[in-house]
């Protein structure tokens, strides 16, 4: 058989990226493999192709001898002298076979053979091409959803991003343009299988990077992450160039590179913050606007017990407690929030936690014993020398001031 395959090669290396002498290797091993299995069977069968030309030749073997006793395998001197005029007793003859007589059946082997093999080829090249983009940004065009699982073409290659690595509210159509994390290649029967994911906290670290030149410089770092995808994402920066403010070349002027972030995260929300080793001082910076009071912290068990004023516990816990959740992720520590229990440090709440608590000594009502601490009287001391004279234009009623002086007096006898 002699049969040019030059076009055939030409398509494996242009458009599989299979050369030449490879798939000459793997044709003449599947058309033996096919033709000794089927319309010759029994017999031994050699194929050869040239990478260059395109040729391709096949034979039957045989071994000269004088007693013939395998038809398919020996051959007599006389039948030898047709195919090799020199061939000797023990030598080995080549009788060339054509196209006609491997038959369909053989024609049909060989090429399942070559295109079985050549799949294994192809997805042996397209992991080959993606085995180190493990951990980076990909990008594809969704080709269809099935059952909640996207299935996404990359350039050489098919991926799936899984339900449960999507993010929370997203939605993909056929057609879309895509980028995700690859988040894992995993190795099975059918062959490489590659996994994206849009909700691994990865993904954001790698669109950071590729979005701040000065992580990718290696001028700004990423200390720390927490995310809830679909939600909300926390993240730590630091400068190890004292002149560069890291949170400020994430965010980008008037928030340009952090508003391209949000947008390719669907609008999830997205905190920048500065990193500080000292875990108050990273709680201080976590929960801004709300801020920590008597903070207690328990180093050996890794918990930080703090207060917050009731105003500012919507802010540091968060819509369905994400907010400190995450806080907590980020830092690496447990967090045990409070509503403010002790006095605030602003003058008019001191003045007012005075009053009340001259209010309770006297037993008198809180507005009266506002009044006096308005009059500078803070003190039970301070009442001791005090007469109806002293309490005139004090703004108490008549009442009040009896009960005042009365409260006095008793002061005195005790």
């Amino acid at each position: 058989m002699s049969q040019d395959i030059k076009p055939f090669l030409q398509y494996l290396e242009k458009e599989k990226h299979i050369s030449r002498p490879d798939a000459c290797a793997l044709i003449t091993e599947a058309i033996r493999s096919s033709v000794e299995k089927s319309v010759m069977q029994g017999h031994e069968v050699e194929v050869s192709a040239d990478p260059d030309t395109g040729k391709l030749d096949a034979w039957v073997v045989f071994r000269v001898t004088d007693s013939v006793s395998d038809e398919k395998r020996e051959v007599n001197p006389s039948e030898a002298a047709k195919y090799d005029a020199s061939a000797k007793i023990g030598d080995l003859v080549r009788k060339p076979i054509s196209v006609s007589e491997l038959g369909r059946i053989a024609a049909k082997t060989t090429q399942q053979l070559i295109n079985q093999r050549f799949r294994a080829i192809e997805k042996e090249h397209v992991y080959q091409e993606y085995k180190d983009k493990e951990g980076d940004i990909v990008t594809g065009t969704v080709r269809r959803v099935e059952r909640g699982n996207v299935i996404v073409e990359l350039s050489s290659a098919e991926a799936i991003l899984p339900y449960r690595e999507r993010s929370p509210g997203e939605d993909f159509r056929t057609g879309d343009r895509i980028r995700a994390l690859l988040l894992k290649i995993d190795i099975t029967q059918r062959g490489p299988e590659f996994i994206l994911s849009r909700a691994n906290p990865a993904f954001v670290r790698r669109l950071l990077e590729l979005e701040v030149a000065e992580i990718a410089d290696g001028t700004v770092v990423i200390a720390a992450m927490a995310r809830d995808p679909g939600y909300r994402t926390k993240i730590a920066v630091d400068s190890r160039d004292g002149k560069v403010d890291p949170v400020g070349a994430c965010v980008g002027a008037r928030g340009s590179r952090v508003r391209n972030l949000v947008k390719e995260l669907n609008n999830e929300k997205v905190d920048i913050i500065r990193w500080q080793a000292e875990p108050l001082k990273l709680l201080e910076e976590a929960i801004k606007p709300a801020k920590p009071r008597n903070v207690h912290v328990d180093e050996r068990n890794r918990q930080i017990h703090f207060e917050v004023a009731e105003d500012d516990m919507r802010i540091a816990i968060g819509k369905g407690g994400r907010n400190a959740r995450l806080t907590s992720k980020l830092m690496g520590w447990r967090l045990d929030i409070a509503k403010l229990s002790q006095v605030a440090d602003s003058p008019e709440a001191k003045l007012e936690a005075m009053a009340q608590d001259l209010a309770r000594q006297l037993a008198v009502a809180p507005e009266t014993a506002g009044r006096l601490v308005g009059m500078g009287i803070t003190s039970l001391d301070a009442l001791r020398d005090v007469g109806a004279d002293d309490l005139a234009g004090s703004g108490l009623s008549a009442d009040e001031t009896t009960q005042v002086l009365a409260a006095i007096e008793k002061l005195r006898q005790s």
